[in-house]
């Protein structure tokens, strides 16, 4: 599921793919090589086996990159933050040092804006779970040009 997720983002214009955890088996990550799109992982509450996670990322050529417990990265001009938790996705978000703070871990998608200290506003993305546990299986498309943001179902 998480393979064909990736692979409609790619049909849909996406360029990279950040996975927000509960990354059981590293082996659902091959198929992703094929597809050519970077992915950003970080861990969630059901890692699996992380030597293997970590040997799938140094065979997949850079496609591939394992970040630990979270990601502080830059695409596009904007900076994004990852996480698996979404209490620790919300305080980075209120931070206002983000433009965008995906999480995931309670398996329903959502997008709303959080109010930072800054008296800005900070995307807080979840794309819910392409397995479909405890709710549709879904995953999120976003546009960081214009912050449009689109669950869709796997």
């Amino acid at each position: 599921m998480l393979a064909a997720a990736v692979a409609s983002a790619k049909q849909a214009g996406a360029q990279a793919v950040i996975h927000c955890g509960d990354l059981i088996g590293a082996m659902t990550l091959r198929p992703l090589i094929e597809l050519g799109l970077p992915v950003h992982v970080v861990h969630g509450n059901n890692l699996g086996d992380p030597v293997a996670l970590w040997n799938l990322c140094a065979a997949s050529g850079g496609l591939i990159s394992y970040h630990g417990a979270d990601i502080d990265l830059r695409l596009a001009g904007r900076r994004l933050f990852a996480t698996h938790y979404p209490h620790y996705g919300r305080g980075l978000a209120c931070t206002g040092d983000y433009d965008i703070v995906c999480c995931g871990h309670s398996h329903i998608a959502s997008v709303v804006q959080q109010p930072t200290i800054t008296g800005g506003m900070t995307w807080l993305v979840n794309p819910g779970s392409v397995g479909g546990l405890g709710a549709p299986a879904s995953w999120l498309l976003a546009d960081l040009a214009s912050f449009d943001f689109e669950i869709r179902s796997v």
